[in-house]
């Protein structure tokens, strides 16, 4: 079958989802941080500045992969980020259904697990779906585009969504890839990926016909024993007093979320950003699963140069040689210690506060949670603690407002 034919297919299951009615006021399912003690990531064993160290190289990492859309546009993507993503979700697949873990990726296209029979799966410590015994599971014809980490199957499936307001929320008939050789070298266990980026069959894309492509997230701070949220349709809309809208873009068909980053403050400092790239639709990607903020190098070093003459504090090195800006101070003095820094968005001032731009590494030492790259840039999720954040995919905006995420 022609790789058109077999997208057409694809497109032609998700019609079947149209079925479905509106779910009233929306719903919301819950995410855990992969450091969370209810993770499957969690390692009892690793301190919590080890845990830190980690996770700032696996956002040096996944920026990496990110920003190769920025030197090669054009070049195939694969849809399947590895383990690089930061919070989960859990959800039950087939029928009987069987709960999994999915890393929650607004860079990935699709909702991808491991699946037996397997000819080649890695280790977790959350069962494997076995396809075979679920009287629901169908096999399509798998696109090429779709297909290129792993060997296996493009499907039809039920999924279902634990909601936070005690219903589970079920899904017929939804595309899922089933991971029967996976040569991704995943560096922990998990179950997969819960992709919320574009493309056809990417979780959002899917639940477009009962959410209006609506979704939004509110992350809680690192610490907090919480658990952050993620909304779908009418309860992922983000209004009120204090918030911030800015245009939402796309790129070369890629799956990423852009938006059009003009500059930022540090006081009356104001670091300029540059152009946007092709013809002005959007500079810097929005991503969940990235810890940093990733900056271009010359406007890290600007901003780097304006934090450093307003923090009035001793400067150290970072313990674990991956930041380059750190002071040593107690947590409790930090807010009063550090500037808040604005983004300045297309049309919309986002404040970045201590929580968003500094990040604990080791006892009474913080270090400025940004990165200089060569290339690219990527708004990572700490600076996206305690903010609402909003996706609305119809009328391509991302909406910001500050919220105490551990109330919502």
């Amino acid at each position: 079958m022609s790789r058109s034919s077999s997208l057409a297919l694809v497109l032609l299951c998700l019609y079947n989802l149209s079925f479905l009615e509106a779910i009233n006021g929306g719903f919301s399912v819950e995410m855990i941080h992969r450091d969370s003690s209810r993770s499957p990531f969690f390692r009892p064993t690793e301190t919590r500045f080890q845990r830190v160290a980690n996770a700032m190289r696996r956002s040096i990492n996944r920026a990496n992969h990110l920003n190769q859309s920025f030197v090669f546009p054009n070049s195939p993507k694969t849809t399947v980020i590895s383990a690089l993503g930061e919070y989960l979700m859990s959800y039950s697949v087939g029928t009987p259904s069987l709960q999994v873990f999915g890393i929650v990726d607004t860079g990935s296209d699709i909702i991808w697990l491991q699946c037996q029979p397997c000819k080649k799966c890695y280790k977790q410590i959350t069962p494997i779906f076995d396809s075979s015994k679920s009287k629901t599971y169908k096999t399509l014809p798998c696109p090429s585009n779709t297909c290129q980490s792993v060997q296996g199957d493009l499907s039809v499936e039920t999924l279902t969504l634990g909601s936070t307001s005690g219903s589970p929320v079920q899904f017929p008939g939804t595309v899922i890839g089933c991971g029967r050789d996976n040569a991704i070298g995943f560096e922990e266990k998990n179950s997969g990926i819960v992709g919320l980026g574009r493309g056809p069959v990417s979780l959002i894309t899917q639940l477009s016909p009962s959410t209006g492509g609506k979704f939004s997230y509110c992350l809680v701070p690192g610490l907090s024993t919480a658990s952050s949220k993620l909304n779908f349709g009418d309860a992922a809309v983000v209004s009120g007093h204090g918030t911030v809208s800015t245009p939402l873009f796309s790129q070369n068909g890629q799956v990423f979320y852009f938006l059009t980053l003009e500059a930022f403050s540090v006081g009356r400092n104001r670091i300029e950003f540059g152009s946007p790239r092709s013809g002005g639709k959007g500079n810097i990607i929005i991503d969940s699963g990235t810890t940093l903020t990733v900056l271009p190098n010359g406007v890290y070093s600007k901003l780097e140069s304006a934090v450093a003459k307003t923090v009035k504090l001793k400067r150290v090195r970072d313990p674990n040689q991956v930041l380059g800006l750190c002071y040593k101070v107690t947590p409790d003095k930090l807010d009063a210690s550090v500037p808040v820094i604005t983004a300045h968005f297309r049309g919309a001032d986002v404040t970045l506060n201590a929580i968003n731009t500094f990040v604990q590494v080791a006892d009474d030492v913080v270090c400025f949670a940004f990165q200089p790259t060569e290339t690219g840039a990527v708004f990572g999720n700490l600076a996206q603690q305690n903010l609402l954040v909003g996706y609305d995919l119809q009328k391509n905006t991302v909406s910001f407002k500050h919220t105490d995420c551990t109330k919502q």
